[in-house]
């Protein structure tokens, strides 16, 4: 009902959530009335929602945040409520941008690939004629395999700001496995597509629920943010616990992850001791690193260093750890050193570039003179 939806908008303007950039609030499925009114427009349930969106929307803006709701290009929604065929597209646009909508993710249920064809980019016309500037995320790659030749990225890139390229996310570690899985092995296609404004989604954050370890909430946030996943978080933050909203409230993180260059990070090292490593790219020379380990035995040291990882030759880094901040300088592409990677858990680093010789900024944290570079115990 809509007092979930006020009692979260409090609770992202009031726990630290909107400064660190969680300013979307978005409805999903099943918010809306089973049929329309008597001009043939969507309607709210009167009874779950009876203040109605327009009062939600302006209450959450009165917390400078944002307000997300859910559609579907469909004679129905997943959950069999109203959806938008072809001939509402307009309406509905217009119905959203007049209740102050800030986002739409427009779903795929009940149409035909080539209703999807037409509907997709005719809603980024019809929300862009609105004159409100609406987030629009895409569910159509998904209803088409999520691959060419089905699937035009560049046509994909230039009519949604991002899309479900896969299957929906459970409350399971196997489930965020077969994300990856699918994320990494067709990298290839994927990564290319992402950047400024248009984005892969692999779909939620479930750190916070039931399904997930701490490690592998861990992972999930570092994964995420080294695909530069859109971070959706689905938990109810009135209950959290501490260690899950540390995780997600991580400040280096979520700088990672909205890195202006807009990088899509890439797996570049499977190993056979099932340690898997990942890689992206960021702004002024700068990278994030995550070590991850599909182990279920026990801790794993792994040793590597920057020239195996194809780093440029002759550099010098200063290296921050993600989540225990950590730093250490020095760190050359040639230097071995090791990391200790637990069960189903991540180490993840942010690499910074070090000018040659140091500048001033960066001498109070260089070794003393002499002391070289050892292989550092993580």
């Amino acid at each position: 009902s809509e007092m979930l939806f006020f009692e979260m908008a409090d609770r992202l303007a009031e726990d630290g959530w909107r400064e660190l950039g969680y300013e979307y609030i978005n409805i999903d499925d099943c918010w809306s009335a089973k049929q329309r009114d008597s001009a043939g427009r969507l309607v709210p349930d009167p009874e779950r929602f009876p203040r109605g969106i327009k009062a939600l929307a302006d209450y959450v803006h009165a917390r400078g945040l944002k307000l997300g709701i859910y559609g579907d290009l469909g004679t129905f929604t997943c959950g069999g409520y109203p959806g938008t065929t072809l001939d509402r597209v307009e309406q509905d646009a217009q119905t959203f941008a007049e209740w102050g909508v800030d986002m739409l993710k427009l779903d795929g249920c009940y149409s035909s690939g080539e209703e999807q064809a037409e509907g997709y980019p005719e809603m980024a016309r019809a929300l862009n004629a609105t004159g409100r500037p609406i987030v629009y995320s895409c569910s159509w790659p998904a209803y088409q395999g999520g691959l060419p030749p089905k699937v035009n990225y560049t046509i994909l890139a230039e009519v949604c700001n991002l899309w479900r390229n896969y299957d929906d996310i459970q409350d399971s570690w196997d489930s965020v496995l077969s994300i990856l899985d699918w994320f990494s092995t067709n990298q290839d296609v994927l990564q290319p597509a992402a950047g400024p404004g248009h984005w892969n989604d692999p779909d939620m954050l479930i750190i916070g629920n039931f399904g997930l370890s701490y490690e592998q909430s861990r992972s999930q946030m570092a994964l995420w943010t080294v695909m530069a996943a859109p971070l959706l978080m689905s938990t109810d933050l009135r209950t959290i616990s501490p260690s899950a909203k540390e995780i997600l409230q991580n400040r280096l993180m979520i700088q990672i992850n909205q890195d202006p260059l807009g990088i899509q990070g890439r797996r570049i090292v499977k190993e056979k001791s099932r340690i898997e490593v990942f890689l992206r790219p960021l702004s002024k020379g700068a990278s994030a690193l995550v070590f991850f380990s599909r182990r279920t035995d026990m801790p794993f040291l792994y040793t590597t260093s920057l020239a195996k990882l194809h780093f440029p030759e002759d550099g010098v880094y200063e290296v921050q750890d993600v989540y225990s901040g950590k730093i250490f300088s020095g760190l050359k592409t040639g230097d071995s050193f090791s990391v200790v990677i637990n069960p189903s858990g991540v180490v993840m680093w942010y690499l910074y570039p070090v000018a040659l010789p140091a500048q001033p900024w960066h001498v109070v944290r260089q070794q003393a003179p002499g002391e070289g570079f050892h292989p550092v115990l993580l």
